[in-house]
């Protein structure tokens, strides 16, 4: 038993018992796979927000966001804290690293938060802490419900009571919110022209409802034999209750609550409104779990939605207005269908190749076995079937076929000299076992520093690395155990073979001796060869610099995410109109199906959801990509409305913008404000961004109330008490709560709309001193109209300004990285080079990430020479191998990222790296064959040519495979199509060019560089 491989062809049954437990073991695995966008990767932010009423942004940044920042900003697994300070409210998000655990960090935000508790304001209501995903701001899913009978609060009622119970049950739901709703309140519109004419305050309104609204359970009576529960009715249940409710009896009258406001059956004041197609709807939202299946989700909530739907009023209709799964399911059959054509395709090349289908057969079997095979892996590591993992199997269609190639040949080439099959092969089989392990570890070892690597490049590509090494190695183990016993049962003995294999065989033979005269030449110039060589290597960095680059293509998922902004004294009222207009203006675009948006006083967001890539594919329309300059152009239209319509990121953990650069300074407002002035000013002037903005916006109108504390103090009155009595009637805060179909709704008192329509009005209110007089606000307090910022930012506890902007589709060499690179050049013109800059969203992705494959790069080329130089037992041949094939490779895969028909991003670096190890195949299958012949006695010149002119068949077949089996990979289109074009274009571009300069480099260094392997006895 000379080799391993003796074993299989000498007990085929145990070669077929091998891989049919392989392909057993590979099918159920893969039925127990999950489905879903991407590899787990859970991108979460924990968000604390904090309201602290009637407190301007300034106090709001002082005395609640600082000392909460302080207190939670050393828990565990932080990547970056920001912080948004508004009149009235605080927003802390905490961003966590990849894959963190948010529930760990949730408790430890709760524990920081009691522990701060005391420091902050006794006005300031608890804070909220929510897990939120970090790459989106809104739900997943929108389901919107109209009626024709019911008005908003009746809808947000029901939808209250009914749905929003039930959807919530969904497993992988983490809550279920009703948005754009109005919820039931009871209003007492005070009228304080009564309440001066009666001689009353709001404090006494407010302290009549605390004292004659409540819910009392005074306990119970019991005996020997028997217990009764005690019930009291102190609560008020209608508004004609409250209307009667007594708030004060003088000389005998008594005043009711009806005597000095309008009481009604009411609804909160509505925050937001949602839009529909163009009408007032109430959305339901579905947020997941972080880091849950999605599509999963999305299954159980249509087959709820399926179960709602008869159970509706006849009056109400339910549709899905946004679902974020659209783009994962299409993308998903995309590539699926992808897969099939590349079989296909593989297929068809290994039979023209082969010339005979009993030939073709033997390495086409190699590729179900392998595919199937590798889902095995799959499983056992908790991987699932992705975006990324089918792109694996797609890529090792044309891979796992190269090694059962090369068996068949030389099985194939030994029964042409006159061998029998079966000694043919048993010596096809040992003569390439050591290449097949070599090859096979080579590609394997590849990816080795992608799986391991980490950030957000590892996570998403580390299920991609493992599943194509383990589909690679599967096929080296197809390779030596079933491909040379069924070489020997399949293949045609000499002399018998068809047509088609002699025709392919005549052109075959006339390739070969072209190429030996070719390479004789080539090997008199060798060291002009190997100059150029050198040459050809160092233009791959100049090709590398001058490409674009980004982190991920842009891809076209069927919706244009729309934010928008208003001027902050809009109404909510003005908010709707201009929804339902930019609603109509969309519409004139022919790819748009319908506009969806949440929207409230001075700011919305929503999105354009397009029709289907089939349907645009089919009648030639746009991409979202060149939509969004029209989209931008519409919204621009409308006065005083500033739109930001961005396509949705292609990948998971971005943010909003294409570019989302942090100045952090801790220079007044005022200074800060200039500098931001100035940044837009400039990147304005590039005419390379659709819109450049910052969140920094000193315009808010205020009224500052001034107090005149010497006359406070003589009227014997405190702050405290006339903040509580304005706020009663200003606020808009709720007293307590009243029982509605056993629900509980908030009681509001406040000031009717009419007599608060300006600051000035303020003045005319009235507050009772300590001796019973009323005197008007004006006797110790006057307005001053100021204008202050919309939002206080801070970014890791540092007073901040975050620049957003969005670069111009369509522009040469214009990326989302170039644009962020300028922006930065402007700031550090502007602010001078110490600025200290920081990023988010996308921007911090291209920051960490961009350079991280290219190190990758070089330490799967470092894995590839080891492997190779105890393959040889040489520290010169693995030399041969690696600069006779991947700097050419390389530089003809770049020069397609610099002539522009893709960018330098993630999936073309995953592509170069790919690409190293298929070229480094073909040298091995050279060099290894080179050192066996000078070991029976051949010259190195000699043994270069015979070698090569040998090895010349299954160097092009294994490349043609590879080559055509990634052009669908190249001309594909449809959903998630960009990604694929763009690792596609490298390595077809890469093993076409590599190829054909390493068939003549490696020869030439083989001569020049090789050492002497001729045997003793050949000597």
């Amino acid at each position: 038993m000379k080799s391993i491989t003796d074993i299989f062809i000498r007990y085929p049954v145990l070669a077929i018992v091998v891989n049919l437990m392989i392909v057993l073991l590979g099918v159920r695995s893969a039925q127990s796979l999950p489905v879903q966008q991407f590899p787990k990767l859970e991108s979460t932010s924990i968000v604390i927000t904090t309201i602290y009423i009637g407190a301007s942004a300034e106090t709001i940044r002082g005395f609640l966001t600082t000392p909460i920042e302080k207190a939670v900003s050393s828990i565990g697994g932080v990547d970056y804290i920001e912080s948004k300070s508004v009149a009235g409210s605080s927003q802390i998000t905490i961003r966590l690293k990849l894959n963190h655990n948010a529930t760990q960090a949730l408790a430890e935000v709760n524990t920081r938060l009691q522990q701060v508790r005391r420091e902050l304001p006794a006005e300031a209501e608890p804070s909220v802490v929510e897990i939120q995903r970090a790459d989106r701001p809104y739900a997943s899913f929108y389901l919107s419900f109209t009626s024709n009978q019911w008005d908003i609060p009746q809808l947000t009622d029901y939808l209250t009571r009914t749905i929003q119970p039930q959807l919530t049950t969904i497993s992988g739901v983490q809550r279920v919110g009703v948005e754009g709703g109005r919820t039931p309140a009871m209003r007492i519109w005070i009228s304080p022209n009564k309440l001066s004419e009666l001689n009353l305050t709001p404090g006494d309104v407010y302290g009549a409802l605390r004292r004659n609204n409540y819910l009392a359970a005074i306990g119970r009576v019991k005996n020997d034999s028997v217990q009764v529960d005690l019930l009291t009715d102190t609560d008020l249940k209608t508004a004609d209750e409250f209307r009667d409710l007594i708030v004060s009896q003088k000389d005998g009258a008594v005043i009711r609550l009806g005597d000095i406001a309008t009481v009604e059956f009411g609804s909160e004041e509505a925050g937001m409104v949602a839009m529909y197609r163009g009408k007032e709807a109430v959305y339901v939202s579905v947020w997941p779990l972080p880091g849950t299946n999605e599509i999963e989700v999305a299954n159980r909530l249509n087959d709820a939605m399926a179960k709602l739907k008869p159970n509706l009023p006849g009056h109400m209709e339910m549709n899905l207005a946004y679902d974020a799964t659209r783009f994962m399911r299409d993308a998903l059959s995309e590539i699926s269908k992808t897969l099939m054509e590349t079989i296909a395709i593989v297929g068809l090349v290994v039979f023209l190749f082969m010339g005979s289908i009993r030939t073709a057969i033997v390495p086409l079997i190699a590729m179900p076995v392998s595919l199937i095979g590798a889902t095995i892996l799959m499983y056992l590591l908790g991987f699932s079937l992705n975006l990324l993992t089918l792109l694996a199997i797609v890529l090792s269609v044309g891979l796992v076929v190269d090694d059962a190639i090369v068996v068949v040949e030389n099985v194939q080439r030994h029964i042409r000299e006159g061998m029998t099959k079966i000694d043919a092969a048993l010596l096809g089989a040992r003569e390439l076992f050591g290449p097949i392990v070599a090859m096979t570890i080579t590609l394997a070892v590849v990816y080795a520093p992608i799986g391991f690597q980490g950030g957000l490049t590892g996570m998403l590509f580390k299920e991609f690395a493992f599943t194509l090494a383990a589909a690679v190695l599967l096929s080296g183990v197809v390779a030596v155990t079933l491909s040379p016993i069924m070489s020997a049962q399949m293949l045609s003995a000499s002399g018998k073979e068809g047509l088609l294999t002699r025709l392919v065989n005549r052109v075959f033979d006339a390739v070969q001796q072209a190429y030996g005269a070719m390479l004789v030449w080539a090997l008199e110039v060798r060291w002009a060869i190997a100059f150029a060589t050198l040459l050809v290597a160092f233009a791959a960095a100049p090709f590398y610099i001058m490409s674009s680059k980004e982190l991920a293509p842009v891809e076209d998922q069927g919706a244009i995410a729309v934010m928008l902004k208003a001027s902050p004294d809009s109404s909510l009222k003005s908010s709707v109109g201009w929804a339902k207009v930019l609603a109509d203006k969309f519409s004139v675009m022919p790819e748009t199906d319908y506009m969806w948006a949440l929207v409230g006083s001075n700011s919305g967001f929503g999105g354009i959801i397009t029709k289907s890539w089939h349907d645009r594919e089919k009648e030639h329309m746009r991409s979202t990509e060149a939509m969004v300059p029209q989209a931008f152009g519409i919204a621009s239209q409308i006065p005083g409305l500033q739109p930001f319509p961005v396509l949705v990121p292609p990948l998971p953990g971005a943010g909003s913008f294409d570019v989302e650069l942090i100045l952090k300074s801790d220079l007044p407002v005022e200074q800060l404000t200039v500098l931001s002035e100035q940044i837009l000013a400039e990147a304005s002037k590039t005419g390379l961004f659709m819109f450049v903005d910052t969140d920094l916006k000193v315009d808010l109108p205020q009224a500052q109330v001034v107090v005149d504390r010497e006359k406070v103090a003589d009227l014997k009155l405190d702050l405290a008490s006339i903040a509580g009595e304005l706020g009663v009637l200003l606020g808009g805060g709720y007293v307590n709560r009243f029982n509605y179909f056993n629900r509980s709704y908030q009681v509001i008192p406040q000031l009717a709309e009419e007599d608060r329509q300006s600051a000035s009005s303020l003045m005319d209110l009235k507050i009772r001193t300590p001796s019973g007089q009323l005197i008007p606000v004006s006797t110790f307090a006057s307005v001053v109209p100021k204008t202050a910022p919309r939002v206080l930012s801070r970014f890791q506890q540092q007073s901040s300004i975050q620049i957003q902007a969005a670069v111009i589709p369509g522009i040469p060499g214009l990326t989302k990285e170039s644009g962020l690179r300028k922006i930065e050049e402007i700031v550090q013109q502007v602010v001078g080079p110490t600025a200290a800059l920081d990023y988010a969203g996308e921007s911090r992705q291209i920051r960490k990430e961009g350079s991280s494959l290219t190190v990758t790069l070089g330490i799967a080329l470092a894995l590839i020479y080891l492997v190779l130089a105890a393959q040889f037992q040489s520290f010169r041949d693995p030399l041969i191998v690696l600069v006779g094939s991947v700097p050419l490779a390389i530089s003809g895969a770049l020069l397609l990222t610099f002539l522009g028909l893709t960018t330098v991003n993630i999936y073309s670096q995953v592509g170069l790296i790919t690409l190293v190890g298929l070229v480094a195949k073909n040298g091995i299958l050279i060099v290894e064959f080179a050192n066996h012949l000078q070991e029976e006695g051949l010259s190195k010149w000699n043994a270069a040519i015979e070698a090569s002119k040998t090895r010349l068949r299954p160097v092009l077949m294994t490349s043609a495979a590879t080559v055509f089996g990634h052009l669908p990979l190249v001309f594909v289109t449809g959903p998630g199509a960009e990604a694929r074009n763009s690792i596609g274009i490298v390595l077809v571009a890469g093993m076409a060019i590599g190829t054909l300069f390493t068939l003549f480099v490696v020869p030439c260094l083989y001569v020049l560089i090789a050492g002497s392997k001729r045997s003793s006895a050949a000597t």
